[in-house]
C-alpha cells in the first residue's frame, strides 16, 4: 500500500511539475477595485488549489470534532445504559431469590401420597390415550 501512495504522490507531483512548466503565461488578477496582481496562471492555479485543499482540511478537521464529540456523547450514554443495565439484573437476582424462597415455602404437591395423583385431572387425561 505505501509503493502505490508513493506512486500516485509521485504522479501527482510530476503531473504538477510539468503544468507549472507548460503555464508561464502572465494573468492579472484584480483581488478589489485598484488592487491587481500580474502572476503567472500555473501560480495562481496552485495558490487556489492550496486555499481549497487548506479549506478542505479545515472542513475535515472540524467535521472530525464534532464526531468525536458525538461519540464521547454516546459512549457516555452508553455507559449510563451498563449502570442500568447492572441495576436490572441485581433486582432481577433479587427477585429469583425471593420467588425461589417463597416457592418453597409452599407445601408440596407429592407429600398427598400416590392415592393424590392417581385422582389428578391430569393424570386421567393422560391414560385415557
Amino acid at each position: 500500500m505505501r509503493q502505490i501512495n508513493f506512486i500516485l504522490i509521485f504522479v501527482f507531483g510530476l503531473g504538477m511539475v510539468f503544468f507549472t512548466l507548460e503555464n508561464t503565461a502572465s494573468t492579472t488578477v484584480h483581488v478589489l477595485p485598484g488592487l491587481n496582481y500580474t502572476t503567472p496562471l500555473a501560480a495562481l492555479l496552485l495558490l487556489s488549489a492550496g486555499i481549497g485543499a487548506t479549506s478542505a482540511w479545515m472542513f475535515a478537521a472540524w467535521s472530525g470534532m464534532l464526531n468525536s464529540v458525538d461519540r464521547f456523547k454516546q459512549s457516555s450514554d452508553f455507559d449510563a445504559q451498563q449502570v442500568r443495565i447492572h441495576e436490572l439484573e441485581i433486582d432481577l437476582n433479587r427477585y429469583r431469590a425471593t420467588v425461589e424462597t417463597q416457592l418453597g415455602l409452599l407445601p408440596s404437591a407429592s407429600s398427598d401420597g400416590p392415592e393424590a395423583m392417581e385422582d389428578s385431572p391430569a393424570l386421567q387425561v393422560s391414560s385415557s390415550d
